[in-house]
């Protein structure tokens, strides 16, 4: 029965490249929904470091850019927190600001809300992971940014837009680009970094965000941050890890995850139910050729297994045509969401969701219908047209 389905499948080719292409349409999208939430996570998860702290204003855990701290606190961290990592006497210690301004570039007419964080060069030491790639640091007092990898995501533009030398207005003042950084698989990259000092004369504030610290792990521990800010109530303060930070706004967009699997799996659902309608049709016109089989002493068990075969042929065909097309068209592919821009991540997991559902497709797809087509008699069977 195996080179039965298989000659089958060639016996009809519109039919075969219908079915294959079918599956291959579910398969992708089931795989570039995974792809969303594996990208989502990964780089939520990615963009904390284990050794770093973020010291906020108390009441503001969920949200950086609500935290308002005194810009004298990071001298008193400097000079009270022991254990904090030190390269040639600098500290590492980032006051930032982080705040949601509209961005846009001279090609656009309407603005975007953009994470604009404002840094300083200790922000580079602390964020090991971010390097400037194109360009320089901005400057104080000059109005410069330097921009990430996939900020033109986040604005709605090409990176050509963006090249050293070219300006973005942001809440109505031009800034001029002088860098572009990367901080691979992190939200970091959708960002735009300005001077510190420059930020908080644009935003007319005299505090900082947060201040984020580094610790030396043989040398002290989040406890020792988080006795800090115990023992000084009259700043206000409270210590995340950035890692918690991070994977508390993970848990915020968990709704947005199963969002993307239920649609994922709705689209699995239509899929199945398309290949029902492809099958039952497919398979009516060979009620004839089904019943001949069982005349001439062919089991019915033999038979749907046939048909069935015959179907997750087609579909994991499909399915390979997907995964080959997720792999080099939708691995990396950037996202735009409310913290910057992420990329979408089809791996191994997301490639097995894929294929799992391709099968899936193909089985449910094919056995209803073959069992259908299989209960007439075969008297009747015959004499169908």
């Amino acid at each position: 029965m195996l080179d039965y389905a298989i000659r089958n499948l060639g016996r009809s080719p519109t039919r075969l490249v219908l079915s294959v292409l079918g599956s291959a349409l579910v398969v992708l999208l089931v795989i570039a929904a995974a792809g969303f939430v594996r990208g989502m996570s990964a780089s939520l998860d990615v963009s904390g470091s284990a050794d770093n702290v973020i010291i906020l204003a108390a009441g503001s855990e969920e949200s950086i850019e609500r935290s308002e701290v005194e810009s004298s606190v990071p001298g008193v961290l400097e000079a009270a927190l022991p254990g904090i990592r030190t390269r040639s006497g600098v500290a590492y210690v980032a006051p930032q600001i982080h705040v949601m301004l509209p961005a846009r570039t001279p090609s656009r007419s309407e603005p975007r809300q953009v994470m604009i964080r404002g840094v300083t060069p200790t922000s580079f030491l602390v964020h090991a992971g971010a390097r400037i790639t194109d360009g320089r640091a901005p400057t104080s007092g000059a109005d410069e940014i330097v921009v990430g990898r996939a900020a033109g995501v986040t604005l709605g533009v090409s990176n050509t837009e963006l090249e050293p030398g070219k300006s973005v207005e942001i809440d109505g003042r031009p800034w001029t680009i002088v860098g572009r950084f990367a901080a691979p698989g992190t939200v970091l990259e959708g960002e735009i970094w300005a001077d510190l000092a420059d930020l908080k004369s644009a935003t007319r504030r005299d505090t900082v965000s947060c201040v984020i610290v580094t610790l030396e792990p043989d040398e002290a521990e989040f406890a020792d941050a988080d006795a800090f800010t115990k023992m000084r109530p009259d700043l206000e303060l409270v210590a995340m890890t950035e890692a918690d930070y991070y994977s508390a706004l993970a848990g915020f967009f968990r709704p947005i995850r199963i969002v993307a699997w239920v649609t994922a799996g709705l689209i699995g659902l239509g899929g199945l139910f398309g290949g029902l309608n492809t099958m039952y049709a497919a398979f009516a016109s060979r009620v004839r050729e089904l019943g001949t089989l069982q005349s001439l002493g062919f089991r019915r068990s033999s038979i749907v297994f046939s048909l069935v075969l015959e179907a997750l042929l087609a579909c994991s065909a499909g399915s390979l045509v997907a995964a080959a097309v997720g792999l080099f068209a939708l691995d990396g592919l950037a996202v735009r969401f409310s913290m910057g821009s992420f990329g979408l991540l089809v791996d191994g997991p997301v490639i097995g969701a894929g294929l799992f559902a391709g099968l899936l497709l193909g089985f449910f797809g094919s056995l209803p219908p073959a069992l259908r087509c299989l209960s007439l008699p075969i008297p009747v069977a015959l004499k169908s047209i």
